[in-house]
């Protein structure tokens, strides 16, 4: 039996998925998903980054609300060619593509040159990378001098009843209705185990102390269930 590393599965997992991915991002969170990126985005806009690159920008979703940060350039990266082409007409249909950019790469081995970047963003991503110091190490390579570094992920509700009831609804819930609707028996069985797998908080600002980054903090969002990790180089 062959076996397949997480970053290839990963990314043919998302490609599997990639027609439903915006739909289901959006119903299973009730839209929560779009409220968090734009308080990204709000925090991304007091550092008025001329140029940003977007990591595992799948469909492109943070890539084209950071356009109302008004930077030069925008770069969105991403292993599943697949979701970059849903990605790509998007940017055609709003008339973005002259700003935004989105190739085929590894987060792992980022094609640009050290101190490429004065800004860089994740969402949802960074617990998809197969060595999660490896991509930070990266990222911080091709982020310039006093750049920032801002990330969305999942984390740990701590609070009754949110962990609770986050919890339900994370193991049943989401994986049944993923399953419905994007056909993929896999893809929304993984996300609440990449989820708790995923060493949130201080652990995670722990380890972007460790690649090399400094003055790291952690907004939560919604009660704990995402949290913006904000880092500077």
């Amino acid at each position: 039996m062959i076996e397949v590393s997480k970053k290839e599965a990963v990314r043919v997992m998302f490609d599997e998925i990639s027609p439903k991915y915006d739909f289901l991002n959006h119903f299973l969170s009730f839209g929560i998903d779009q409220v968090w990126r734009k308080k990204l985005v709000t925090m991304l806009d007091s550092h008025h980054p001329l140029t940003v690159l977007d990591v595992a920008t799948g469909t492109g979703d943070l890539a084209i609300a950071i356009e109302s940060v008004k930077p030069q350039k925008i770069v969105g990266i991403d292993i599943s060619e697949k979701m970059l082409e849903v990605g790509r007409k998007k940017l055609n249909a709003k008339g973005l593509d002259h700003l935004i950019t989105l190739r085929r790469a590894d987060a792992e081995k980022i094609p640009f040159s050290d101190h490429s970047f004065e800004a860089i963003t994740v969402a949802f991503g960074v617990r998809n990378f197969e060595n999660l110091e490896l991509g930070l190490t990266e990222m911080r390579r091709v982020l310039r001098p006093g750049g920032v570094m801002l990330i969305l992920e999942f984390s740990h509700p701590s609070s009754f009843p949110m962990k609770q009831l986050y919890g339900i609804y994370s193991r049943f819930v989401i994986p049944l209705m993923g399953r419905i609707i994007s056909g993929s028996s896999k893809a929304y069985t993984y996300l609440p185990e990449s989820v708790a797998a995923f060493p949130s908080g201080q652990k995670f600002l722990d380890i972007l102390l460790k690649a090399g980054l400094k003055n790291v903090s952690q907004r939560s969002l919604s009660a704990g269930i995402a949290s913006i990790y904000l880092a500077e180089k």
